[in-house]
């Protein structure tokens, strides 16, 4: 059920896009943005593509395979973005995940300079701790795409986090040692999905796995991997576009799945 007493709708002029954040509603509170923009989608009334949902507090944000985000209220970027890949063919459907992963990456380095990167399938680093996370969950009519939510977390004016986080997250407070306004941020972030995405939209493939792959963590480099309990060395090679992650062991070159290879320091 949407309590629409938590809904306000912005009219913002500081977004400069064409529809990414147009329609913008802001929550007070929310189980998670992606939750209630699903409901949204789900009503009768067609929702703009581009429409933004931010939540100052989401208490059950989740990530890839239902891990739960924890975010302190007010201090960081909660936010979900509806789009419709319907041009999109089901085995291209990682293609969306570089496009706004790009995005994400160039709004963050705009900010903090070098040391951002994106860590396969959906996470956001800097350097080697972990600065946000994405969950996009498609719907799916038939062989086509129906529409995509984009759900986006980002650690932002966060300036403490619980114990056994430490070494493993940081926020953009942390790294700059100031407040950033959130709104500004999100305003970055939308104006990147949108020029990502159009090129996306005109089948700018080879763009966008270049430039996903300049900004891959640990690309190229020999680092340890488990899988299925074993423990190796390897080099990230690449991702296609189904989502599978290209790994090199010695001569051979291996391809997996989501949560079947685990990332080793």
């Amino acid at each position: 059920m949407i309590n629409n007493k938590y809904n306000q709708h912005l009219q913002n002029n500081t977004f400069s896009t064409l529809f990414v954040g147009q329609n913008l509603i802001k929550l007070s509170e929310v189980d998670s943005t992606n939750n209630f923009l699903k409901e949204l989608v789900s009503k009768s009334e067609p929702l703009p593509e581009g429409t933004v949902i931010m939540a100052d507090n989401q208490y059950a944000g989740r990530g890839q395979q239902q891990n739960i985000w924890h975010t302190e209220p007010g201090k960081n970027l909660t936010f979900s973005v509806y789009l419709k890949p319907s041009f999109l063919n089901i085995p291209q459907q990682f293609l969306l995940n570089m496009a706004i992963s790009i995005a994400v990456n160039e709004a963050l380095t705009n900010l903090l300079g070098s040391g951002v990167s994106i860590k396969w399938p959906n996470d956001i680093y800097y350097k080697d701790l972990k600065l946000g996370g994405m969950l996009i969950e498609n719907m799916i009519t038939g062989s086509r795409f129906k529409s995509g939510i984009i759900g986006i977390g980002l650690n932002v004016n966060q300036q403490h986090f619980a114990p056994h986080l430490n070494g493993k997250a940081t926020s953009v407070y942390q790294i700059l040692h100031k407040d950033v306004s959130l709104k500004m941020l999100l305003t970055d972030i939308c104006s990147h999905i949108e020029s990502n995405y159009l090129k996306l939209k005109a089948a700018d493939y080879l763009y966008l796995r270049n430039a996903y792959h300049k900004r891959l963590y640990r690309y190229h480099e020999q680092h340890k991997y488990r899988h299925n309990g074993e423990v190796f060395f390897a080099s990230i090679q690449g991702v296609r576009d189904t989502g599978m992650l290209v790994l090199l062991e010695g001569e051979t070159e291996k391809e997996y799945n989501f949560k079947e290879i685990e990332f080793l320091n």
